[in-house]
């Protein structure tokens, strides 16, 4: 007979193990070792991360999470983003707190200061407040409540915005959480107690929009992270360091890439002549790779009709929060700035009649879209307004899905290893199976689309992590997710299955059996837009790109105004060979314009003086490994081609 009293804890390598009702997940550790109970500080119970001390009730499916992982390093930060408005309640009374969650490094607190300001000359007392409460040890405990006596704990304590919060939650579903005098409304989860928290940094002040809405009021929004060891800190402040340089908006500037202008808008950047430059090559490179896989281009307009938008289900989707329309002297007329390429590629697959031997039809368009990112939001590149997406869209049979997603799969790839891109996860993004309504189609065809992804990325051996409730509204996608200098995770490349569209606009193709039946849609862009992946290129590289994608290849550097003639014939021949660049014509020492050259990342300088011009050759010295030497043009020309080549 079952001891109802016992309950089957399941670990990760598939083991077994019973024990009483009410275990905790710190208790299962400590009855594997003692090392491994002190170093958990979460459990994910069935797929739920959990606090620690929390009890298991039921047989269930346990994985012990340390600071190693993602979820743990999550609840550490949430529990220091609790520290750290424990600690502004200390020294601002009166001090009232929005939201604290945790971010990808680190945390924030958004807090309404009233009438006290804070600055980061602030931050030093802050971060020393915080570390003396976690000295304290304080442990974190999980209290249920109900909705009444939450709403009256904060109109006691005076929280305004904690009562909104509370009023969209159900009765029930409401927690606190409390370390030593602190209380806060929280579904948690949280590590053991504020004791493990040994070292902080305070990052960033900023101001944020309660709830991101601009008709709400500013608050003030502190960044800051936390570690179990000083060592992992000093470490990060190393690393934060060395992002600076690599900052894309910084180099950027120094490298004369693009700009901003007030006048132009915020979030709308202005490519400057190198800037352009690269993008076209970055743009003339994927065109060629698309060209040799089938695809066809396609332009389309910056502007469309409401009504295709309406169509679409991006209007009902994202409508209210994104530029506004374009009214014409024709009433009732309206027009949008294009959010997305899509309902116009699906307006071209109708021009024509099309059968089953026509597809898969591969539509491609570098495509510039807008989309109305508020002001908070916006980051150099990262986050924009206005950009530009190397958007395609594969018109297929339903038995086609997962071999075109295949192909697609191959072409990222090919992307990132010849854009020296080694840092980067796969993210299968599927629809929330308890929230469906927040997407449009059938139960059926989300399965067959998410089954397609699945089978696909295990047949060309991607690792991958599974989302739930990451999916576009129309369909599953497989995100592509690369790291930049700091560590932090960027989408680029994606690929998205897409039952919906096809329906929504009425496509067809005329079958073998000489019937109608409805195309599958992928959506696909392999760089995501032009501008993220270009700071985030930046960044990767240092501004030290690949050498057949650097703006300038060469600087020619005559020794005097004598043999400038010299330099210009060299500038020509070696533009033959299509090799760019420019003469540094400046009346300036040598040794300056070597060193100029190599603050703006050329990566060859060829030195032309007397001995030059009369043996017709070159003095060439490369960024980062110094004088290669005395070549003629024609040598130079032929090493240069060697070492210019795409490696993919």
């Amino acid at each position: 007979m079952k001891d109802e009293s016992l309950i089957k804890i399941t670990l990760p390598d598939g083991s077994v193990r019973e024990y009483e009702k009410g275990i905790t997940a710190h208790g299962i550790a400590l009855s594997i070792s003692e090392g491994l109970a002190r170093n958990v500080i979460a459990a994910k119970v069935n797929g739920e991360v959990w606090d620690p001390t929390r009890t298991i009730e039921k047989d269930s499916l346990v994985v012990l999470l340390t600071w190693n992982d993602e979820d743990g390093k999550s609840t550490f930060w949430h529990s220091s983003a609790h520290l750290l408005a424990e600690a502004l309640e200390a020294l601002y009374p009166g001090v009232k707190l929005g939201t604290g969650p945790s971010i990808e490094r680190g945390f924030y607190y958004d807090v309404d200061l009233g009438e006290n300001t804070i600055s980061s000359d602030d931050f030093p007392k802050i971060e020393a407040k915080m570390l003396e409460l976690a000295r304290q040890k304080s442990e974190f405990k999980r209290i249920p409540i109900s909705k009444q006596d939450a709403i009256d704990f904060f109109t006691k304590k005076g929280d305004e915005y904690k009562l909104e919060l509370i009023d969209g939650l159900e009765d029930g579903s409401i927690t606190l959480y409390e370390q030593g005098a602190f209380t806060d409304l929280c579904r948690g989860p949280h590590i053991p107690n504020t004791g493990i928290i040994k070292a902080v940094k305070l990052t960033n002040i900023a101001g944020a929009y309660w709830r991101n809405k601009q008709e709400n009021k500013m608050l003030t929004r502190i960044y800051g992270i936390t570690f179990p060891k000083q060592k992992e800190l000093e470490e990060y402040i190393t690393l934060m360091e060395e992002a600076k340089k690599r900052d894309h908006r910084k180099l950027g500037k120094e490298l004369e890439l693009f700009a901003f202008s007030e006048k132009v808008g915020q979030g709308l950047p202005l490519w400057l002549p190198k800037g352009a430059m690269l993008r076209e090559r970055l743009q003339a490179f994927l065109s060629k790779a698309q060209s040799r896989a089938g695809y066809l281009p396609v332009v389309t307009p910056h502007i469309g009709s409401k009504d295709l938008y309406v169509t679409s289900g991006h209007w009902d989707k994202y409508g209210k929060d994104s530029f506004q329309p374009i009214k014409t002297p024709n009433p009732g007329e309206e027009y949008l700035l294009k959010p997305m390429n899509c309902p116009h590629h699906c307006e071209i697959y109708k021009t024509s009649p099309r059968s089953y031997k026509d597809l898969p039809l591969r539509f491609s368009e570098f495509g510039t879209v807008y989309r109305y990112e508020q002001s908070g939001e916006l980051h150099g590149l990262t986050r924009v307004r206005g950009f530009t997406q190397d958007d395609a869209h594969i018109f297929c049979r339903p038995d086609q899905v997962k071999e075109e997603f295949i192909r697609v799969i191959d072409l990222v790839l090919y992307v990132f290893k010849s854009l020296g891109f080694e840092d980067y996860s796969a993210q299968i993004s599927l629809r929330d199976p308890n929230d469906k309504q927040k997407y449009i189609g059938r139960d059926e065809d989300w399965e067959r689309a998410e089954s397609a992804i699945i089978e696909a990325s295990a047949e060309r051996g991607l690792e991958t992590v599974t989302e739930l409730g990451e999916a576009a509204f129309y369909g599953p996608k497989l995100d592509f997710m690369v790291r930049d200098a700091l560590g932090r995770k960027w989408q680029l490349g994606t690929i998205q299955v897409d039952y919906q569209l096809p329906q929504r606009f009425e496509l067809e193709y005329t079958g073998s059996d000489n019937q109608k039946h409805r195309p599958v849609m992928i959506h696909r862009a392999p760089f995501g837009s032009m501008e993220r992946f270009i700071a985030i290129l930046i960044e990767n590289s240092a501004g030290q790109f690949p050498l057949w994608l650097s703006p300038d290849q060469i600087a020619i550097l005559p020794i005097s105004e004598k043999y400038a003639e010299y330099a210009e014939k060299v500038f020509l021949q070696l533009q033959e060979s299509d090799i760019r660049g420019f003469i540094d014509h400046r009346d300036e020492k040598i040794g300056r314009k070597i060193r100029d050259a190599e603050v703006t990342k050329v990566p060859f300088m060829l030195i032309v003086g007397e001995k030059e011009a009369a043996e017709g050759t070159l003095s060439v010295r490369r960024k980062g490994e110094g004088d290669l030497g005395s070549m003629s043009i024609e040598e130079f020309a032929s090493y240069f081609q060697k070492e210019a080549k795409i490696i993919g």
